[in-house]
Formats: C-alpha cells, sequence, structure tokens
C-alpha cells in the first residue's frame, strides 16, 4: 500500500535562484583574517617550540640532574642529622640510667658499711646532698685582692719590684753606629 505523499511544503530549488545569498565574504576580509590566525599560529608554534627546546636541551638536563643531586643531598643530610640527633638521645638516657646505677650501688655500699662497721662507715649520697659542699671557699677568704707592690722605692716615680720594667737597664737608641740597641 502506497501511502500519499504531500509537497505543500516543499519548495524546489528553482525558486531560490532569483534569491540567491552569497555566504563568502569578500576577499579583502578573509586575507586579513587569514593573517592574524596565521600568525597566531605561528607565535604559538614559536612558543611551543622554544619551550619543548628549553626542556630537551643539554643545558636543562644538567640542571635538573643537579637538581636531583641537591634534593637527594639534602635527604641524606637530613637522615644523618636525624640518626644524630637518635644517637645522643639514646646515650643521654643510657647515662642517666648508669648514674642512676652507680648511684644505687653507692647507696647499697653506704647502707651496709654503715650497717656493718657500726656507723663508722662511708657516708650515704642523701646525707652528702644535705650538706654543704668542702670545697667551698668560706665568704670571709673568698676576697681575692692582687698583690702589693712593696718594693723599696727611692721616689714615688721610680718604678717597683712588681713593675715589668724593673731591673731592666737599657741603652738609648744611636743612629750613628748605623745599629739600633
Amino acid at each position: 500500500m502506497l501511502l500519499p505523499v504531500d509537497y505543500s511544503g516543499y519548495t524546489s530549488p528553482r525558486a531560490y535562484r532569483g534569491h540567491e545569498e552569497s555566504f563568502v565574504e569578500s576577499p579583502e576580509y578573509s586575507l586579513g583574517v587569514l593573517l592574524v590566525v596565521g600568525a597566531a599560529v605561528a607565535i604559538l608554534g614559536l612558543m611551543l617550540g622554544w619551550v619543548t627546546g628549553r626542556r630537551t636541551s643539554s643545558s636543562e638536563k644538567k640542571y635538573r640532574d643537579i637538581a636531583l643531586k641537591l634534593d637527594q643531598v639534602m635527604q641524606d643530610k637530613k637522615a644523618y642529622e636525624d640518626e644524630v640527633v637518635d644517637h645522643f638521645t639514646e646515650t643521654a638516657i643510657l647515662l642517666n640510667n648508669l648514674t642512676e646505677s652507680y648511684r644505687e650501688v653507692h647507696n647499697h655500699l653506704a647502707q651496709g658499711a654503715a650497717n656493718l662497721c657500726q656507723g663508722a662507715g662511708p657516708v650515704s649520697l642523701e646525707r652528702l646532698e644535705s650538706r654543704r659542699d668542702q670545697s667551698e671557699i668560706p665568704a670571709h677568704l673568698a676576697h681575692i685582692q692582687p698583690p702589693l707592690d712593696y718594693a723599696p722605692k727611692h721616689s714615688p716615680d721610680e718604678n717597683g719590684m712588681l713593675n715589668e720594667e724593673f731591673g731592666l737597664e737599657r741603652e738609648p737608641l744611636t743612629e750613628t753606629s748605623g745599629k739600633f740597641k
């Protein structure tokens, strides 16, 4: 079965022959646009070529190698510093433990000596810490003065025995002898 075809909305190409519109622009305008677009593409191509050339140049490779080596050196330095800090922290802990062990051993020996020697043994650290240090100089003896120059003098302007020039006799310098004494 054939369906009827409706040609009511159809216009033949012949009907538009008298109304032809030109979609082509003028040749001057097209040439200007073409030149601008061509210049923009050329500049973009030059920029991309320059960036690519910089990335693949030997100086850029050297720069990247140096930057990588510097990063590696900085990481190695940081690791070394961390290792040093860890070492000295552990050393400090071990020394504190050693000090406490010595203190415990000394207190044990002092307590045993006090018990076994009827109080005539060594003094424990607790009693030593509460007493004053015997190596300290008492306040009345702490005033120190340099020695005074009591050497006999004939006049106040004369050098005393503690003067660095005392007893040195110098001959005057003479220019006629050619030698300075």
